[in-house]
């Protein structure tokens, strides 16, 4: 298995009251995986263009390269990431 954790760019729209946020965080970190976080909650350009992508105003919103993953769904992410 190959593992994309280090080739996949890992981005996640997220706000600091959120708790599936907090899990998708705490599992990258778990996992060494690299990730770029945009809090929703104060930077609104970020949230517009979460928006703007997604269709939605809930977070968390996970890219993993050019996948998106809408909620923490750690098996998709698993399998994305190939863990």
């Amino acid at each position: 298995m190959t593992n994309m954790s280090t080739q996949a760019k890992v981005t996640i729209y997220s706000t600091p009251t959120c708790h599936f946020c907090h899990a998708a965080k705490d599992f990258f970190t778990a996992n060494k995986v690299a990730f770029t976080d945009y809090n929703v909650a104060t930077d609104l350009a970020k949230r517009q263009e979460m928006i703007q992508k997604s269709g939605q105003m809930g977070v968390p919103v996970i890219y993993v390269g050019d996948r998106m993953i809408v909620g923490f769904d750690e098996e998709q992410l698993r399998r994305l990431l190939g863990l």
